[in-house]
């Protein structure tokens, strides 16, 4: 019996290789034949999940080879520059985290190399470098050229689903659901302008927040800093997204900032191996309590739009904001924009 499969022109192959995105699966299709594995190089989608967790410890003698890769570099670099640094934050944050990720049993810069009309680039990590509490949202999103354009963070003290199911670890007793109802009765009698309320100074929230902002600019530099040898590899690339499995960070990168990226020199962090931040202009906006659709609500809910001090944040900030996170967060930076503005600055770091 014939194969009808043959009788696709190479053009519809590619298209369905380019639906098809994952590299593991390209890979298998790869070993099909020789006419898929003369294709599957001119594939101009690619989705590179790094789906293999260990810890430190086990990376030093287990890895062999392997962890002389690009990437086995790579995240051995996010490990040096953005857990040692941030271990003192992370005491406030919640219990710290140290991951070694890598590709299965190849980098994706190895299995990259061959891809050689690659334009639209995912990869995503197993999980976010910040270790947080149990209870706590925090989600950023950067865009980058040769350094920071924009950054977006959301975070919040608790994060209730619909119906008041917070998002923990563990169970919660009647007491946590006392005190969410509690904290939005408060909410929802408290003048709406957005004012901080004077307790935020005093009881640590202003603190906390600037640990989540640099612990959410610091591992979105490093991020930045760790592309080099891929975006140089892909002259074709037109967008790169770096992510995470559990969503809590997001770099960007489009067609005219890569071109910038390559033309300009990076600048590079002294101590770290990361990208310098710039000096910055922040705005913050706080809800002791947010209310989301289907019931869904946020205590203690912070928004930081971030651009460089030379790039002023513009008038439409709220599309800017809205637009860096999937719903419900979209929903909520839109209502936070609404809220009161209170301006920061921040030095280069």
């Amino acid at each position: 019996m014939p194969d009808h499969f043959d009788r696709l022109p190479n053009s519809v192959v590619l298209l369905i290789f380019n639906k098809l995105g994952d590299i593991k699966a390209l890979g298998r299709c790869a070993a099909v034949s020789k006419r898929f594995n003369g294709l599957v190089p001119q594939v101009e989608e690619v989705v590179v999940k790094v789906d293999c967790v260990i810890s430190g410890e086990d990376s030093a003698g287990g890895l062999g080879g392997r962890s002389r890769s690009i990437f086995g570099h790579l995240f051995r670099f996010v490990v040096g520059s953005i857990v040692k640094p941030l271990q003192a934050l992370q005491q406030i944050l919640g219990p710290k985290r140290v991951v070694l990720a890598e590709v299965s049993h190849h980098s994706p810069g190895e299995v990259l190399k061959n891809f050689k009309e690659i334009q639209n680039l995912r990869i995503e990590l197993p999980g976010g470098e910040l270790g947080i509490e149990n209870g706590v949202l925090l989600r950023w999103k950067a865009e980058f050229g040769s350094t920071l354009e924009s950054c977006v963070i959301l975070g919040a003290t608790s994060y209730f689903r619909g119906g008041g199911d917070k998002i923990t670890g563990k169970e919660e007793d009647a007491l946590c659901q006392d005190n969410h109802n509690h904290n939005r009765e408060l909410s929802n009698s408290q003048d709406d302008s957005g004012s901080i309320p004077e307790s935020f100074y005093t009881n640590g929230g202003l603190k906390l927040r600037v640990v989540w902002t640099i612990s959410s600019l610091i591992a979105a530099s490093a991020r930045h800093y760790l592309l080099q040898q891929i975006i140089s590899d892909h002259p074709t690339l037109q967008s790169l997204v770096l992510t995470d499995a559990d969503g809590q960070g997001m770099l960007c990168m489009g067609k005219e900032q890569l071109r910038e990226f390559r033309d300009k020199p990076l600048a590079a962090s002294a101590t770290a191996n990361r990208t310098q931040v710039p000096a910055l202009n922040m705005k913050l906006w706080y809800a002791p309590y947010l209310d989301l659709p289907a019931g869904a609500g946020m205590e203690g809910a912070t928004l930081v739009a971030i651009r460089p001090s030379d790039r002023p944040i513009r008038k439409e900030t709220e599309a800017f904001v809205a637009a860096a996170f999937d719903e419900p967060f979209g929903e909520a930076a839109k209502a936070m924009v609404k809220r009161r503005t209170y301006l920061l600055e921040m030095n280069s770091f």
